[in-house]
C-alpha cells in the first residue's frame, strides 16, 4: 500500500530553508541599544578611600549629564551637571567639595565616610532632548579597629568561677571569630558564644582554659586580630604557695624587729663590766666614787690637850691622847 498522496511542503521543510530564513530575520532584526548602567569601583568602599561611579553603555553624542543624591532626580539633590557644548560643570546643593564630573559622566568621589553610603543617580541628556537615567549603589564599610579582648575577673579559681571574655569595640556589619591556644573554639558545654559573638562565656574554668585568646573581627573590606590573652587560673597549689609566701613574710617581720634586740643585749653583756659601779656617798674632789674597802680604818682624830707641869713657870706640856689601834 502507498502512503496517502499530499503536498510534499507540508510534511518536509528543506534544511536550506531553514538556514536562508534565520539569516534573513538576522540581517532584518535591528541592534538593540545597550543599557546605561552604572558601576562602583571598588565594589566594596573603605572608609577613607576613594571612589568611582562608572557610566557605561553612555548614548552617543549626549548634550549633557547630572549626578544627583539618592533615587530621585531633584534640584535640591543635585551633586554635579556637565554640558558638553560648552564643557563647563555647575556644582549643585549637595555638593560636598569631594565630587568631581568628569566629561564621560564618571563620578568621583574622594575620601568617603559612612554617611556617603546610599544610592547615586546618573541622568543623560541625548542629543534628541531626550533623558535617560540610571541609579548606582555605594555602601562604605568602617575601617576595623583593633579588638582588645577583657574580662570580669583577672583571677578565677578552678572549678568555682565563671568567666566572661568580651571583644571591644562594637562595630557595624562585622562578624567576629575566636581562637584558643591557635585552635577554633572546641564544642565544650563550658564554652558558650553570644549570638552576635563579641562575648565568650567559661563556665567553671580550668588550667586547660587559660588560653591565650584571640579574637577576630572581619567585615567585608577588611579583617583585624586581637593580642593573646592568657587567663590567670589559680588553684590549689597556689594557695598553698599563697599561704607559704604568707608565712615567710611574718618571719622576715619578727626577724627584723628581734635582731636589732638581740644585738643590743648582746652589746650590754659584753661591755657590762667595763662601766662604773653606782654612785656612793663619798666622793673626791673629782666627783669619781670611792670604795670604802679600799680605804684604811679611818678614825676622828684625837683631841689635843695642854697639861701643867710645872705651876710656878708656867710650864706646860702638850699631851696628845689617841684611841687604840688595833693590829
Amino acid at each position: 500500500m502507498e502512503p496517502p498522496a499530499g503536498p510534499a511542503s507540508t510534511r518536509h521543510v528543506p534544511w536550506n530553508r531553514l538556514v536562508l530564513a534565520v539569516l534573513l530575520l538576522t540581517f532584518w532584526t535591528l541592534p538593540t541599544t545597550a543599557q546605561l548602567t552604572i558601576e562602583t569601583v571598588p565594589p566594596l568602599a573603605a572608609e577613607g578611600s576613594d571612589v568611582l561611579l562608572l557610566a557605561h553603555n553612555v548614548t552617543e553624542n549626549p548634550l549633557g549629564y547630572a549626578w544627583h543624591r539618592g533615587e530621585r532626580v531633584e534640584n535640591s539633590q543635585l551633586i554635579a551637571s556637565y554640558r558638553v557644548a560648552t564643557n563647563f560643570t555647575t556644582k549643585g546643593p549637595a555638593h560636598s567639595g569631594r565630587e568631581t564630573l568628569y566629561p564621560n559622566g564618571t563620578l568621583l568621589i574622594q575620601s568617603v565616610t559612612q554617611k556617603d553610603t546610599g544610592s547615586y543617580t546618573l541622568l543623560v541628556t541625548k542629543d534628541d532632548l531626550q533623558a535617560e537615567r540610571q541609579t548606582g549603589h555605594l555602601h562604605v564599610h568602617s575601617v576595623l579597629p583593633r579588638p582588645v579582648i577583657t574580662s570580669n575577673n583577672s583571677n578565677p579559681w578552678e572549678h568555682e568561677d565563671t568567666v566572661v571574655l568580651t571583644r571591644g569595640p562594637k562595630t557595624q556589619t562585622t562578624s567576629y571569630m575566636w581562637w584558643i591556644s591557635n585552635q577554633s573554639l572546641p564544642k565544650s558545654t563550658r564554652l558558650e558564644l553570644s549570638e552576635d559573638k563579641r562575648t565568650l562565656t567559661v563556665f567553671n574554668v580550668t588550667r586547660k582554659e587559660k588560653g591565650p585568646y584571640v579574637c577576630e573581627a572581619r567585615n567585608p573590606v577588611g579583617i583585624s586580630r586581637s593580642d593573646p590573652f592568657t587567663l590567670d587560673v589559680l588553684w590549689q597549689e597556689n594557695a598553698r604557695a599563697l599561704d607559704v609566701g604568707a608565712i615567710t613574710g611574718i618571719v622576715i617581720g619578727v626577724l627584723l624587729v628581734l635582731t636589732p634586740l638581740a644585738v643590743l643585749g648582746y652589746f650590754i653583756f659584753l661591755h657590762r663590766g667595763n662601766w662604773p659601779p653606782a654612785s656612793t656617798s663619798g666622793r673626791g674632789p673629782s666627783g669619781s666614787s670611792v670604795s670604802q674597802a679600799s680605804l684604811p680604818d679611818a678614825r676622828p682624830p684625837a683631841p689635843i690637850y695642854q697639861e701643867l707641869v710645872r705651876p710656878d713657870t708656867d710650864v706646860y706640856c702638850n699631851i696628845s691622847h689617841k684611841a687604840d689601834v688595833g693590829p
